[in-house]
């Protein structure tokens, strides 16, 4: 990787080097142009920088606990702090809240990376087809706008881009949930076998899954399969997992035409006027404060949902005195994510002579079933939909802080496995609404940027959909026979945190996609209605959020407009 810090002219800037930033990386360079990648964090190299991998728990201080914000260790991340994957060895993959504050009107939860792959290091790697039952939904429904695009026109992208990565999953030949370019889906263990057949019989319609994951389970574009040795999170050298370090970064490497700027927090982009068109990037360097620009043809800004609106909205000039690119005045509105932690658990009975081996890094995935377009599905409650992600599991030692017993007797009961558990955590689709939005606030951070102010809530539609998401889980486990059913719902009442939105790290829809530059920012290519050569591919430019977890549609996305993008410099209109 060659790290360059020189002022210098490229055929393209991409600004953010995760998910959908490495992608532009891969495909701008692979298409020949000379590719300059802007990151905000530090340089992070496959392998050598995973300095936890593989560390054992015991060396931890607190034994690699989920760290949050009551603990020690967590002084400089209360937010990041906040989620579930934030743990003591993984901590150096999350950004410090001093370095990227914003303001809170609403609880919110802004989780960040700091570091060359971004997100791509520490995400979920669930991987999951849209269909036209979310590419038509704002239409159907009267919400919102219209996607400017298809299935269709996403379909041989998603395949182009499972293709490189490797996706193992199962073919289930169901609309709402089109099947991908699978490698061979990972196993269930026993006690979801066990639900699966209980539901699937007794419930028509539903359709329990083992989860579509960017992990290899075969050798794949040299990359070795996984082995299921548990802490992905940590970094996975072997590259396993999809990241930008594992698969894009080091694609466009190859091309000899990549130069990445680590340490680079983008204060703006360039524009000219007279020409319409952006010029570069302005940016900070971390470490030093001093300012620099940077000159390309074309920019990609992929900084992550709120990070890219935030440098939309500072990049100001005359034409576009309240951020670039906006003339519609919708860039910073209708914020979304996926709203979660609701649904069910339950104990399983007998199965003692079964266990599992390994720390198969997924879970079971259960599709959509609600409001697919007949009477038979359709709810007088709410509108669109969620499907869930759980797995089963055995106690293990552990259970005996809570359990009685005392001494040899204790110990010996312990070396056995215990009972069998199941949950079920539904994820489900928030609809885009104008006042979910991000502007700039009167505060700056340190390199003298103006911060975020974020006023996002979950509306009655989204609420009602909760009730549902815990009353049909407890259903699900009841019908394939396991035994003392809960539910649960994390939302508190009182406005504070606990399932507000954020958390899922799902951002989307701050720059949408749509066919009227009166009411969006970005046409069907992800390119700017405003400035032809501005390009947006991260979640920003969602229109909708679906109930699926979004990163390979990025993906896609990124990979369809690199190659319009491509096509139209070459014919000159850009």
């Amino acid at each position: 990787m060659f790290i360059h810090t020189k002022a210098d002219e490229y055929d393209a800037i991409v600004v953010g080097s995760g998910i959908s930033g490495g992608w532009a990386a891969k495909e701008l360079t692979e298409k020949g142009l000379r590719v300059l990648v802007v990151e905000r964090g530090r340089n992070v190299v496959h392998g050598r920088d995973y300095i936890t991998e593989h560390k054992p728990n015991w060396e931890f201080p607190l034994h690699d606990r989920r760290i949050n914000p009551e603990v020690q260790g967590s002084e400089d991340y209360q937010v990041q702090a906040r989620t579930g994957q934030f743990r003591e060895s993984n901590k150096h993959f999350f950004m410090k809240d001093t370095k990227n504050p914003y303001e809170e009107a609403k609880p919110f939860t802004w989780i960040q990376g700091d570091q060359v792959g971004g997100k791509s290091l520490i995400w979920g790697r669930q991987v999951y087809r849209w269909s036209d039952l979310d590419f038509t939904a704002n239409e159907r429904d009267g919400v919102a706008v219209d996607w400017p695009i298809r299935y269709a026109d996403i379909a041989p992208w998603y395949s182009y881009v499972e293709k490189h990565i490797g996706v193992s999953g199962e073919k289930l030949g169901l609309p709402q949930l089109p099947d991908g370019e699978f490698l061979k889906p990972m196993e269930m263990n026993a006690g979801e076998k066990f639900v699966k057949r209980g539901i699937e019989k007794n419930i028509p319609g539903r359709h329990v899954t083992i989860g579509r994951v960017a992990i290899l389970t075969e050798n794949h574009n040299g990359r070795a399969a996984c082995h299921y040795c548990g802490p992905c999170e940590r970094g996975c050298s072997t590259g396993s997992y999809f990241s930008s370090q594992s698969s894009t970064l080091p694609a466009a490497q190859k091309t000899g035409r990549l130069t990445i700027v680590p340490n680079a927090v983008v204060h703006s982009v360039l524009y000219d006027e007279a020409k319409n068109r952006v010029t570069g990037v302005r940016v900070i360097d971390a470490n030093t404060k001093e300012e620099r620009e940077y000159r390309a043809k074309i920019v990609f800004v992929n900084a992550s949902t709120l990070g890219t609106t935030r440098i939309l909205l500072n990049s100001k000039s005359a034409r576009f005195p309240n951020g670039l690119a906006n003339s519609s005045g919708v860039l910073g509105q209708h914020l979304m994510d996926h709203h979660f932690q609701a649904g069910a658990r339950a104990d399983i009975v007998g199965l003692k002579d079964h266990y599992y081996q390994g720390n198969r890094p997924n879970g079971i995935y259960i599709p959509r079933f609600r409001n697919l377009g007949d009477e038979k599905t359709k709810r007088s409650d709410y509108i669109r939909g969620f499907g869930y992600q759980g797995g089963a599991s055995r106690a293990g030692w552990g259970r005996g802080g809570s359990q009685p017993g005392f001494g040899v007797q204790l110990k010996r009961a312990l070396r056995e496995p215990g009972n069998w558990s199941m949950g079920l955590t539904g994820f489900a689709e928030c609809l885009p609404r104008p006042d979910n939005v991000v502007t700039l606030s009167d505060k700056t951070d340190e390199y003298g940027i103006p911060i975020l102010k974020i006023d996002c809530s979950w509306g009655p539609n989204e609420l009602a959909m909760r009730k549902d998401m815990a009353a049909s889980a407890a259903e699900m486990l009841e019908a394939a026979g396991c035994k003392n059913v809960t539910t649960y719902d994390n939302f508190p009442n009182n406005g504070g945190l606990g399932a507000e939105p954020g958390l899922g790290i799902h951002e989307m829809g701050t720059a949408r996609m749509g066919r009227d530059p009166k009411t969006s920012v970005l046409n069907a290519y992800n390119q700017a209605h405003d400035v032809p050569n501005l390009f947006v591919t991260d979640g920003s430019a969602m229109t909708s959020s679906s109930c699926v977890n979004p990163s390979i549609t990025y993906m896609a996305l990124t990979a369809r407009a690199c190659d319009y993008a491509v096509k139209e410099m070459k014919a000159g209109r850009l």
